[in-house]
């Protein structure tokens, strides 16, 4: 106990009468004492006993939990109730049952948190993806140890490990388990001691022992080669930077990021995120996505709800009518847990001593650690296989004379002259005197015993071998690499969690917000484009052109809508029309070419609104073919402003029409010809270069030049130029019918 410091001089003693009507007196004492005696074996004891794992993965309240199951039989033996084990478990963990209850939760295969479960649960257990689904009482559910523990005790009781006593000094207990694999970098662990903490992130188990098999033959090796990055139970994408993880891989310290999975049911029109990150839970998901949605930050989203069923985790968004679902995701990865950081820090106790250590370096420690176990276990079985051949060198002293020692042992008055006398009488020692005398008289004769010796030699080969590995680190590191090949294969799974490289990962870009108001557009032959507001049109409405231009289409729509601008050397070019300014019917308007870095000799043949992108484009080629293209295929997820491949260039663009239903379209011919068809005739290609269908036959020296709908068109014997099938060369063009209307606006 630690001396009362006295009061310093010119203290005084303070009295307080009024604590419970006594007389109490309150001693000064220095703050730094107070901590020295009283806080600081507090803090070693949950540093060194209870926060930090071990070199074997484990701290000691699982490795308590799993050598009591161990010690009822629960490895080959059948299920029992938690409860049961529980109560067998406080003979070593006096922490209370629902700890160790938790515990076990925690390491049981129906909870999920671990890649390699130790604990065969049946019943509910939760799930470590909610925070709501809270497991059931001990009562109710049932557990054994899984296959995989009989690599946790292998060879325990033949002195691979030191045992202590338990808290009570009424049993023995292993001060670690001898893991044939390591566990510290298989099992996720995480822990908050005084003043530091641990937080280990799994790693696929095949991966760790290669890389550790990979060690033992090259301590210099690559682990990125093997131990590609962390694994975790629930999936997901981890985003690899492998600056980042050989950081993490040397130092110990670092963090890696996690984002969800999933697929877009187009028929439903929803997503189902049926991955997410280790580090977070469905509840704290749905609560951001839900504040995202209030706060009118996610107007994408038309509902949200947690599917999950037997089958497994399932988050279903419902989404409103055109909206992009990877963009969407992106946007959530950006602003909800559905994309989460897991930070590394490898402390560990190395010799009742916390270090923060490296993957190599972790390596280095288990292996030493192990090559350790391998040789006290040896050890043990070579002392196990010196006794047995000596007291068969006894037995083979007997051989000669078995009626000797029967003689010897009749003829002996006192029991306890038995030994004595057998050791006079052939030279052995009291052990094998002792083994002699034990033998059933039924064994006594002459093809037992010459069995027995017959051991001797093959004992001997044994013993011999035993000792050469003891001298041989090189076959003691062989019996490591064994025994990891052995767990690899026989309990290695595939990896759950998907690796994307940083540079495939699309980062979401919030874009600014655009006003919307309604417009007019201009597009001339020439390239010149001005978009101008109702009320300055209403001022002037006189459109200024150069000399020679003229207006190509105008539009009314409004100022965030998205407009395609196809060009004569088959490119497209995707903009928004809030990237140009307001201008002025009595102003050229901006030069496209220019305004958008089109390549050198590049002009504007159609300008495009896609809207929802619904409708088709019907490209006419002046050899008299044309291409149905739904507006669809020009659809990207990502912000690209440049498409090649607009349509074909095996022939001369003549004309491009936007249909956005089936209907009667006159075609032109320079003879002139024309005729009429329906555009159900055209069946959509799934390429955007497709050369199409001949619509139109031409002779010699003729082209196809021109396309109208029919109410643009003067025709007036609409029946002399319709057709059923295509192609058709169509009827030569009456006067009357090749007068053209006066039109202000093309589509």
């Amino acid at each position: 106990m630690p001396k009362k410091k006295q009061p310093q001089e010119g203290r005084p003693k303070v009295n307080n009468p009024n604590v419970l009507g006594l007389h109490a007196q309150v001693v000064e004492q220095p703050i730094t004492d107070t901590l020295e005696t009283n806080y600081m074996p507090y803090a070693m004891s949950v540093i060194v006993s209870r926060a930090i794992p071990e070199i074997d993965g484990f701290k000691p309240s699982h490795r308590k939990l799993l050598y009591t199951m161990y010690k009822m039989g629960l490895l080959t033996g059948a299920r029992t109730k938690s409860a049961n084990i529980v109560g067998q478990t406080m003979r070593l963990n006096p922490h209370g049952d629902a700890a160790i209850y938790d515990t076990m939760v925690r390491l049981s295969k129906g909870y999920g948190a671990l890649l390699t479960p130790f604990v065969d649960s049946k019943g509910n257990f939760g799930k470590s993806y909610s925070r709501d689904m809270s497991w059931a009482a001990p009562r109710y559910t049932e557990a054994k140890l899984t296959a995989i523990c009989a690599e946790l005790f292998r060879d325990i009781d033949s002195d691979t490990v030191d045992f202590v006593d338990n808290y009570d000094n009424t049993m023995k207990e292993p001060a670690l388990l001898p893991t044939s694999f390591p566990n510290i970098l298989v099992s996720a662990n995480s822990g908050i001691a005084v003043g530091m903490a641990s937080q280990f992130c799994g790693f696929n188990l095949k991966e760790v022992c290669d890389t550790t098999i990979a060690y033992l033959k090259n301590p210099a090796c690559d682990l990125t080669e093997t131990l590609l990055a962390p694994d975790f139970p629930t999936g997901g994408e981890l985003i690899c930077d492998p600056a980042v993880l050989r950081d993490i891989y040397d130092t110990g310290r670092g963090s890696v990021r996690v984002r969800a999975r999933y697929r877009y049911v187009k028929e439903e029109n929803l997503i189902e995120i049926y991955e997410i990150p280790y580090s977070t839970t469905v509840e704290a998901i749905l609560d951001k996505v839900a504040e995202l949605i209030k706060a009118g930050k996610a107007k994408e989203i038309a509902d949200m709800r947690d599917e999950t069923d037997l089958s497994g985790l399932k988050l279903a968004i419902d989404l409103k009518r055109g909206v992009d679902p990877d963009k969407l995701m992106m946007k959530l990865y950006k602003q909800t847990p559905l994309e989460d950081s897991f930070a590394c820090n490898f402390n560990v106790l190395i010799a009742g001593s916390p270090r923060v250590l490296g993957v190599r370096q972790l390596l280095e420690e288990w292996t030493a650690w192990r090559t350790e176990s391998v040789r006290r276990r040896t050890y043990f079985v070579l002392n196990k296989r010196r006794e047995k051949l000596h007291l068969l060198k006894g037995l083979k002293r007997i051989l000669l004379d078995i009626d000797k020692a029967i003689k010897i042992i009749r003829e002996t008055e006192e029991e306890a002259e038995v030994i004595p006398n057998l050791m006079i009488g052939f030279g052995i020692d009291q052990v094998q005197a002792e083994f002699v005398a034990e033998i059933k008289l039924r064994n006594i004769n002459k093809e037992y015993i010459l069995k027995r010796v017959n051991e001797t030699a093959a004992l001997q080969d044994e013993i011999d071998d035993l000792e050469d590995i003891l001298n041989s680190p090189k076959r003691v590191k062989k019996i490591i690499v064994d025994e990891l090949t052995a767990v690899a294969k026989k309990y290695g799974e595939p990896r759950r969690t998907a690796i994307v490289y940083g540079h495939e990962v699309e980062e979401y870009k919030e874009e600014a917000a655009v006003e919307d108001y309604p417009v007019s557009i201009f597009l001339s032959r020439e390239g010149y484009f001005k978009k101008i507001t109702p009320a300055s049109l209403r001022m002037n409405s006189e459109q200024k052109y150069k000399e020679g231009d003229g207006l190509r289409q105008s539009f009314e729509t409004t100022n965030a809508a998205e407009v395609m601008f196809f060009t004569d050397q088959c490119q497209v070019y995707k903009t928004r029309l809030s990237d140009f300014d307001d201008a002025k019917a009595s102003v050229l308007g901006d030069y496209l070419p220019a305004k958008l870095n089109m390549d050198a000799g590049e002009n504007v043949v159609f300008a495009v609104l896609p809207g929802d992108y619904s409708g088709a484009l019907l490209f006419f080629f002046e050899n008299g073919k044309a291409a149905r293209v739904e507006v669809k295929s020009y659809q990207t997820t990502s912000n690209r402003r440049k498409l090649t491949g607009a349509y074909s260039d095996k022939a001369p663009l003549a004309c491009i029409r936007r249909i956005d239903g089936d209907c009667e379209l006159a075609v032109y011919s320079t003879e002139p010809r024309c005729l009429i068809f329906h555009t159900a005739l055209l069946a959509p290609k799934t390429t955007r270069t497709t050369q199409g269908v001949a619509v139109m036959n031409l002779k010699p020296k003729y082209r196809l030049d021109t396309v109208k709908t029919l109410e643009e068109s003067s025709i007036s014997h609409l029946s002399r130029y319709r057709v059923r099938a295509l192609p058709a060369a169509g009827a030569l063009l009456r006067q009357e019918d090749s007068e053209e209307k006066q039109l202000d606006l093309l589509d």
